[in-house]
Formats: structure tokens, C-alpha cells, sequence
């Protein structure tokens, strides 16, 4: 069984690839202090863009989405970034829900799984 890890994996990987299959982790804003769940998802979809271009492919070939949200009541802000992110006819599938994050600066957290 051949994996490959993308990031430094000493603790958390950033990216895990096995059998043309490439595992993203939770991701989150890389600088959150904007207030702007806005913001903070395009920011993370941007941090994804390269994550799978790295890998080797792009957002065309994401099969799932996870998306957690610090407060279910910015779901739309949210949305809105995705919206304009997410390739017309490829969506993947996706579930949203309201969770507390590992910290109170992180108000969306991202994870997807995608094709290569």
C-alpha cells in the first residue's frame, strides 16, 4: 500500500494520496483575524486550490465536502464564497453543520476528498 503525505507530517498531514484518491484535512484561515466567515472561506478554498494542485489535480475532481461553521447563522456568507468558487455542473456532494472549532479565530473549517 503506497501513501503519500503532503505537508510536514509530523503531527497532522495536509494532505494524504492513496489509489488516485487524495484525503485533504480540516483546513482553516491561514490568517483569521478578519471577523468575515466571508473571508475566512475564501481564503481556505484558495489554501485547497493549492493543496490539490499539488497533488495533482484541481476542485473539478473533488467527490466530497465537510464544512463546519463556529455559528450556523453565517451559512449564507459562507455559501456565497463557495458559490462563486465551486466549478457550475461539479459540485460535489457536501454537508454543513455548526460545530465549536479548535479555536475561537477559526470560524470555518474546510476538509474534502477528491480524485486524481
Amino acid at each position: 500500500m503506497s501513501l503519500k503525505r503532503l505537508g510536514d507530517p509530523s503531527v497532522i498531514s495536509d494532505a494524504v494520496i492513496h489509489n488516485n484518491i487524495v484525503y485533504l484535512a480540516g483546513q482553516v484561515a491561514e490568517d483569521p483575524v478578519s471577523p468575515s466567515v466571508y473571508e475566512q472561506t475564501k481564503n481556505i478554498l484558495a489554501q485547497i486550490d493549492a493543496l490539490l494542485k499539488q497533488a495533482g489535480t484541481d476542485k473539478t475532481k473533488i467527490i466530497k465536502t465537510n464544512i463546519w461553521l463556529s455559528d450556523i447563522s453565517t451559512f449564507q456568507d459562507m455559501n456565497k464564497a463557495w458559490k462563486e468558487w465551486v466549478v457550475k455542473g461539479e459540485a460535489p456532494a457536501r454537508a454543513t453543520v455548526e460545530a465549536k472549532l479548535a479555536d475561537a479565530k477559526w470560524k470555518v473549517e474546510i476538509m474534502m476528498t477528491a480524485a486524481i
